[in-house]
């Protein structure tokens, strides 16, 4: 149960004794036409300016967040994201300059309904004038302007959070090197939006919200306030965390005061949280930003997010998580298509979690979105050439076993200089580190295997996390110059499909699989009797081995001729010798390369 617990849910009351202020030397006109006189801003800020003024991240918080992102001592009060930020931690303040600021419209400490509005001496209350995504980004870049920050290294932020990131990408795409939105999407879905609605509802149709003029009131909406958090926490939880967390203890709520109903435990937790919620915030601002969470729309359709992202810049690392039903996957997988349609850097991993949306703020998963985001921060303020590992050359003694490759050299050979790749299958991405040591830029893998695809970000390889048989048919016809399966023919499920579409979205193709005809093979069968078993490609068992194809060079020969599929060349390899065969390849040789078309 404990492991469920996020990292937000220490939270007080209290502010931090290190909250800054700024108040902006203007007044903000906002994107739907309101204007605030005048503005103050709370911050937060970890870490020291280097000289260059080059080393600054600013994270942005989510609905009910607030600028205290993380602690500054022990003796501190807790912070939201006290696993990711601090000394030592993912965000690394000894590295890095990170600023945290309470967005507009809050009630945390900068403007929002619950100040007081100058022109009438009273709180804002309901008069305070509807907000977008892009006026709270519109404060914090006039807050960065403040702190003479010509440029920032990322951005990083989770569900509101990284609506921001969004905003900031394409508002303001000169100012920022990297964009990481963690559990978001370029709109809520319209499931999402019902939970909103109905959250509103709870909290303006409490008796005591008096259509927001309850600041003077002795009772406040509360009770409003607490179902719509209440509300909130189902959809945070995924429903195996939910059973997880309350199955065990179904019927034994915890022992706590409140007017709710706590008859099972998932009750009282609800009750728990909608009750502790009340102390700190206030009902209008919850109105005031779901609302404008609500409007943030960079598009519904392909054309339209692909318009809205054009002008972007920055290199991107997008992050979901598998179990989030808030902010589901394939929302993200909309953003990076297309980003790639674009030509934009970007690498995109879908975090394998059962937490659901609260993921990013659990201790369970930090350990693998977090070395995501610190390997792509650390790349941004490096030199990259400096990251890439160089390739030395290959002797002919090296086999092509699982970690070296000797088919590699050969591969590269095919590939000209300056071409567009896209690796299909791409594992660590060895091929692309080496492609991108000979001097090709311009690269993207798409791997399936998570911890495959925190090695390749780690290495500043672009990479989308995903499988081959739904991903290609979403890129555009010939968007590469060079697509690569190697060593992936035999493991893939509709061969056919990979194939076509490989040509469809690349001028040529590279096609390089083991050819189970070689002759140990067939002598392994025919004398024993048994599933075949050797070392590299071969060594596996029969009941536990990645491959379900096994193809010989005849089969592609006769599949490529049968399909329409022109071969332009092939190479017929024996990893014992490094040698290139001639004679008898389907016998001879234990694996294969076609250049396709």
């Amino acid at each position: 149960m404990k492991d469920f617990n996020s990292s937000d849910e220490d939270r007080t009351y209290q502010y931090s004794k290190y909250l800054k202020e700024f108040k902006l030397p203007f007044k903000l006109n906002l994107e739907r036409g309101g204007v605030l006189d005048e503005v103050n801003v709370a911050y937060e800020t970890y870490g020291e300016l280097n000289p260059q003024k080059s080393n600054c991240i600013m994270i942005c918080h989510a609905i009910t967040g607030d600028s205290h992102v993380a602690k500054h001592n022990p003796d501190d009060i807790p912070g939201w994201w006290d696993i990711m930020v601090g000394p030592g931690k993912y965000i690394d303040t000894d590295k890095y300059f990170v600023i945290c600021s309470n967005i507009l419209g809050s009630c945390r400490g900068t403007t929002g309904p619950n100040s007081i509005n100058k022109k009438t001496g009273n709180y804002y209350g309901p008069d305070f004038p509807l907000i977008t995504v892009g006026d709270m980004v519109n404060v914090q870049k006039n807050l960065i302007d403040h702190l003479k920050i010509e440029k920032l290294l990322g951005v990083i932020g989770g569900s509101l959070g990284g609506f921001q990131c969004i905003e900031w990408a394409t508002k303001y795409p000169d100012k920022i090197l990297g964009c990481v939105p963690i559990a978001s999407s370029p709109r809520l879905t319209t499931q999402g939006l019902a939970f909103d609605v109905v959250a509103r509802n709870a909290i303006t149709s409490d008796p005591n919200f008096n259509y927001g003029n309850y600041y003077n009131q002795e009772k406040k909406p509360d009770i409003g306030l607490a179902l719509a958090r209440m509300l909130g926490h189902i959809t945070y939880l995924s429903p195996e965390s939910m059973n997880e967390k309350f199955e065990i203890d179904r019927n034994n709520p915890r022992e706590i005061s409140t007017s709710f109903e706590k008859k099972f435990s998932i009750g009282s937790y609800l009750a728990y949280q909608g009750e502790k919620f009340v102390e700190r915030f206030d009902a209008n601002s919850y109105i005031t930003i779901s609302t404008a969470l609500d409007l943030f729309d960079l598009g519904s359709d392909k054309k339209t997010l692909s318009k809205n992202l054009l002008k972007t810049k920055c290199d991107w690392m997008i992050i979901s998580f598998s179990s989030d039903w808030l902010y589901p996957s394939f929302q993200s997988l909309n953003i990076v298509e297309s980003l790639i349609d674009n030509s934009k850097n970007v690498s995109y991993c879908n975090v394998e979690s059962k937490a659901g949306h609260d993921a990013f703020l659990l201790q369970q998963d930090v350990d693998e979105y977090g070395q995501i985001t610190q390997s792509f921060f650390d790349l941004l303020s490096n030199d990259k050439n400096t990251i890439i590992t160089k390739i030395k050359d290959l002797d002919g003694k090296i086999k092509i076993g699982l970690d070296n490759r000797i088919d590699f050299q050969y591969i590269s050979e095919l590939i000209p200089d300056n071409a567009k790749i896209l690796d299909l299958g791409c594992e660590e991405g060895n091929l692309i580190e080496r492609l991108i040591s000979r001097g090709i830029s311009s690269s993207l893998g798409v791997e399936i295997d998570q911890a495959n695809v925190i090695e390749c970000i780690k290495k500043g390889i672009k990479v989308i996390h995903s499988d081959l048989d739904s991903r290609l048919e979403k890129f555009e016809d010939k968007k590469f110059d060079v697509a690569i399966l190697s060593q992936t023919l035999q493991s893939i499920k509709n061969v056919e499909k990979i194939l076509k579409e490989m040509t469809r979205v690349s001028k040529f193709g590279i096609v390089s699989f083991p050819n189970f005809a070689h002759h140990p093979m067939r002598e392994m069968f025919y004398n024993e009797g048994r599933a075949p078993k050797s070392s590299g490609w071969y060594g596996y068992n029969w009941y536990d081995t990645p491959n379900v194809r096994f193809p010989s060079i005849l089969d592609f020969i006769e599949f490529c001729k049968e399909k329409n599929i022109k071969i332009i060349k092939s190479l017929f390899l024996n990893s014992n010798t490094s040698k290139i065969i001639e004679k008898n390849p389907n016998l001879n040789a234990d694996s294969a390369i076609f250049l396709i078309s």
